[in-house]
């Protein structure tokens, strides 16, 4: 009988070949993962306890403003009260994402057995990004802050991109909205500098997100085998756009009135900022290796990649 460790073995060898892994038998050992390691925000998560004083609502390497010059002149209950807007803001990014992640997903499973491992676990993974929304949601309203929802064009580009994407594009876009955060959050959990509500969230996050970059992952890479030519291509360009919309709507504008900074400054200084340029590539690097070893990044949409700022 083949043991955990040789089958993980396996799998690093089927990687670094380049092969496809059986379907089915990636899906059950989610879903076994799943059963094993999934939990209730609601029961897990302290949602009385009050904020400690002093603490960060998001590591301040991650701020957008960090070591800018406005950031060097702004007080540290400033800097603090941004990382909390801020937080307020990817949690609202992370609910208007999810809701399209799972509509994509309904989407992909559409005509396939639902008695497959393959489509349980596309169900169980819609059942934890339910769980999330209504974590991000909840954490929004404990930290006092606004809901910061997308722009009405970046709203209208989703509902487009719902309609028209094949199903490699959907799993390049979810990858992407998945592994940025998901690196970030994998920063801030361990964090002792931030509230232990939000490292919790995280840690709840990154714990089952793990499962869904994976699913993802094999099933891109099966698709970028076997769909036909026009939507590989379709998916290089898509997904460079899409790498563009999500690259600007990371930060949200109004953080920044909210906090009582000049919002054309703070913007002009973010997007000047070599810091933060490295903290976005170094949150896509994983994920763009991965997409050029696929050949997902190639012609226009790499250029479109390379235009958004995630890849160097």
């Amino acid at each position: 009988m083949t043991t955990l460790t040789e089958a993980d073995a396996l799998d690093g060898l089927r990687d670094a070949l380049g092969l496809l892994k059986d379907r089915e038998q990636v899906a059950q050992r989610l879903l076994d993962s799943s059963a094993k390691h999934s939990f209730d925000p609601d029961e897990e998560l302290d949602w009385e306890a009050p904020f400690e004083e002093g603490k960060w609502f998001w590591p301040p390497e991650l701020v957008s403003l960090y070591d800018t010059p406005l950031w060097k002149r702004m007080s540290e209950e400033q800097r603090i009260l941004l990382s909390r807007h801020e937080a307020a803001a990817l949690a609202s990014l992370g609910i208007w994402f999810e809701l399209i992640l799972m509509q994509l997903l309904v989407r992909h499973i559409y005509d396939k057995a639902a008695t497959s491992a393959h489509v349980r676990y596309a169900l169980t993974e819609i059942e934890d990004e339910c769980r999330h929304s209504k974590m991000f949601a909840r954490v929004i309203s404990r930290s006092g802050t606004p809901y910061y929802p997308v722009s009405r064009v970046h709203q209208n580009l989703g509902r487009l991109f719902k309609t028209i994407s094949t199903t490699p594009g959907s799993f390049t876009a979810t990858l992407l909205g998945e592994e940025v955060l998901d690196w970030m959050q994998r920063l801030t959990f361990p964090d002792e500098r931030v509230q232990p509500l939000i490292r919790g969230v995280t840690r709840i996050h990154v714990v089952e997100e793990a499962r869904h970059v994976r699913y993802a992952r094999e099933e891109l890479r099966r698709q970028m085998v076997t769909a036909p030519k026009w939507s590989q291509e379709f998916t290089r360009v898509t997904s460079g756009e899409f790498a563009r919309v999500f690259s600007v709507a990371f930060v949200n504008p109004e953080v920044y009135t909210n906090v009582g900074l000049d919002r054309r400054e703070a913007v002009a200084q973010v997007r000047a900022s070599a810091h933060r340029r490295d903290v976005m590539q170094q949150g896509s690097r994983r994920l763009t290796d991965f997409l050029d070893d696929i050949g997902v990044l190639r012609g226009v949409g790499r250029r479109l990649w390379k235009s958004s700022g995630l890849l160097a």
